[in-house]
């Protein structure tokens, strides 16, 4: 199997649950919660999350030597990062430590439907500048999966040139912050050997409306691509057929939370495992539909004995 870093956040989820007060209305927003009032909560939740956290989850359940890079504080919400860490059986030796700042911390209310909204205070995650390239020297990866760098391109491009250095190869998602830079993130993908974005994103990088027209126009960049759409599915390039996905079940769902996260370290848990890349993909979606049935981003994520059936994928010349 492959040794796989993940690299970007960590952070404590508190989820608070309420099945009256956080009813939405037809325009998806919470129900008012008046100022000055008391909200009687039914459930709160105490999880980990951070996109790199949960795809370096999804790493060490399929097999992989599993190794997490970022910043955390040293409190009580850090040493649940670093057992949860533990308990998958996940390298935290390369963790750093952030002095006068707490650990990244996330507050979410969630909705019957299993939407939410996200109150996050990033702390210790966001310190990109605190971590140190050169540790991959030590590790001498396979891949490098990269989440957000809070648009630190710098770091991003220190990391890149660094991995390459060493004959890894890259999977990048990419934040809001880095997609703000447009040029100079199209200067990194020439180091990027998969990108996953969902279609929001994708247009931030390349004109076009259809996904079609989005994966036809990214592929000039890099030699594979992703791009998810939601509940329509996705779309992916290998560099040589295109793929179109439906979903790989129609399922309720309790938490969107991670759902990105779990479809692409899924594909690439697969994919470095010696699946081929349509084999890859049907894993990443039936990883994504599996977390979004329970409440928390690393809680159904599924290892690589787990029994999967087909779904709607089709070949695009």
């Amino acid at each position: 199997m492959a040794r796989i870093v993940s690299i970007g956040a960590a952070l404590q989820d508190v989820y608070l649950i309420d099945h009256d007060d956080f009813g939405t209305n037809k325009r998806g927003f919470f129900n008012q919660l008046e100022l000055g009032t008391k909200v009687d909560i039914d459930k709160i939740q105490f999880s980990t999350g951070g996109g790199a956290t949960n795809a370096a989850t999804t790493f060490a359940r399929n097999g992989h030597e599993s190794i997490f890079m970022g910043c955390i504080a040293d409190d009580t919400a850090g040493t649940a990062i670093i057992n949860s860490l533990d308990d998958e059986g996940i390298d935290s030796s390369y963790v750093t430590y952030v002095n006068n700042i707490h650990t990244g911390y996330s507050v979410l209310l969630l909705a019957p439907n299993g939407e939410r909204t996200i109150l996050t205070c990033r702390g210790a995650s966001a310190k990109f500048d605190s971590l140190n390239p050169d540790d991959l020297d030590n590790i001498y990866p396979d891949w490098l999966y990269v989440t957000t760098f809070r648009g630190n391109m710098d770091m991003l491009d220190q990391f890149f040139t660094k991995a390459k250095s060493l004959g890894a190869k890259i999977m990048f998602n990419p934040g809001n912050l880095e997609l703000a830079h447009q040029r100079k993130l199209l200067g990194l993908l020439s180091d990027v050997d998969v990108l996953l974005v969902n279609k929001s994103e994708a247009k931030k990088i390349v004109q076009g409306t259809s996904l079609h027209e989005l994966i036809l126009r990214i592929k000039n960049y890099v030699p594979a691509a992703i791009i998810t759409d939601g509940n329509q599915g996705a779309i992916a390039n290998d560099g040589t057929e295109v793929y179109r996905l439906g979903l790989y079940e129609d399922v309720p769902i309790k938490d969107a939370t991670g759902a990105g996260d779990a479809f692409g370290s899924g594909f690439l848990a697969a994919y470095a495992g010696g699946k081929s890349f349509k084999d890859s993909l049907i894993f990443a979606s039936a990883n994504s539909t599996s977390v979004v049935r329970k409440i928390g981003s690393k809680a159904g994520i599924i290892s690589q004995n787990t029994k999967l059936h087909t779904m709607p994928i089709q070949e695009i010349r």
